[in-house]
């Protein structure tokens, strides 16, 4: 993650902070991410069956697309300089918005929202995520990310 002052990420607050490269969602994740959560539905594995349907293929799982944010946000998120532990500390809100497509790519586009503190030495950030998937009017999805910092 990219490192700054405390000073100059707060001086972001409100405003868009960076993007992630893009990411390929190919089948190969999707059939990987069905055996790790034994969700195996045929809209994710079957490519025959899934033809059938309104998204004419396979989609990625929802799950995984917001997996994927860990990934994102290595290069888009700042971190401050004195950051000792960074955790991931949830989510306010989620929303799954448009499907993806097996072969699609996406990335991240990262909007620091607020930092509290919530203890000393502990700060509380919130992002603002949407994932865009390329090529497609609509989003993936978006996300209120919380991450907690130790300093």
């Amino acid at each position: 993650m990219p490192i700054a002052s405390l000073d100059e990420i707060r001086a972001k607050v409100g405003q868009p902070i960076g993007s992630s490269d893009w990411i390929e969602v190919t089948q190969d994740r999707i059939d990987a991410f069905a055996e790790i959560t034994e969700d195996r539905q045929f809209i994710h594995i079957d490519p025959v069956a899934a033809a059938q349907t309104p998204f004419g293929g396979t989609i990625a799982h929802g799950f995984l697309s917001l997996s994927l944010l860990s990934r994102m946000a290595a290069n888009a998120m700042q971190v401050p300089d004195t950051t000792k532990m960074a955790i991931n500390y949830g989510l306010d809100r989620v929303r799954f918005i448009a499907s993806v497509r097996a072969g699609k790519r996406v990335r991240g586009h990262f909007t620091l929202a607020s930092i509290d503190e919530k203890a000393p030495g502990q700060l509380l950030f919130h992002h603002d995520v949407t994932v865009e998937i390329e090529g497609e009017p609509k989003p993936a999805l978006t996300a209120r990310w919380l991450g907690l910092i130790f300093t």
